[in-house]
């Protein structure tokens, strides 16, 4: 299919940091055949250029695209944390954390354990990283995050 072809050739060069010509293929892949996949990347090659507000309006057609798809829920909560729109990004990562489709599922718990610390509310912030620990056992990010967290309770 042309437009997975175009998607995979896009991916190369975002990988490569081309995002100018990552999204002209984003783009033209969704022209061909417009997924959830290709306005969640071209999302995250927006915010990789600083367009923020362009990256979420991608997440939000990806969504209604494939409302099963988990990605642009926790990128857009991502993003919103970038903004410092907290509160804004939570029931974004929630949702995230419940999407049919979805992996890496630890993502939006590791969010928003982050968000939860930043508040202050460690005994939450806990949760989470527990949460996202118990889909990825070992995560060097989420071990870390615990052990500060629950040095903040001693």
């Amino acid at each position: 299919m042309r437009a997975l072809e175009l998607w995979n050739e896009a991916m190369r060069f975002h990988m490569n940091h081309d995002l100018e010509r990552a999204v002209e293929l984003y783009t033209k892949s969704i022209e061909v055949f417009p997924t959830a996949e290709a306005y969640t990347f071209r999302g995250w090659a927006f915010e990789g250029m600083g367009r923020i507000d362009d990256a979420i309006a991608q997440c939000r057609r990806a969504i209604e695209i494939d409302p099963a798809f988990g990605n642009p829920y926790n990128d857009i909560g991502a993003y919103l944390i970038a903004k410092g729109e907290l509160d804004e990004a939570v029931p974004w990562l929630e949702k995230a954390k419940t999407a049919p489709r979805y992996d890496p599922r630890h993502y939006p718990f590791m969010n928003l354990g982050r968000i939860y610390a930043a508040k202050g509310m460690v005994k939450r912030a806990i949760d989470e990283f527990e949460g996202a620990l118990a889909l990825t056992p070992g995560d060097p990010t989420c071990v870390s995050a615990l052990a500060q967290l629950r040095a903040l309770l001693n």
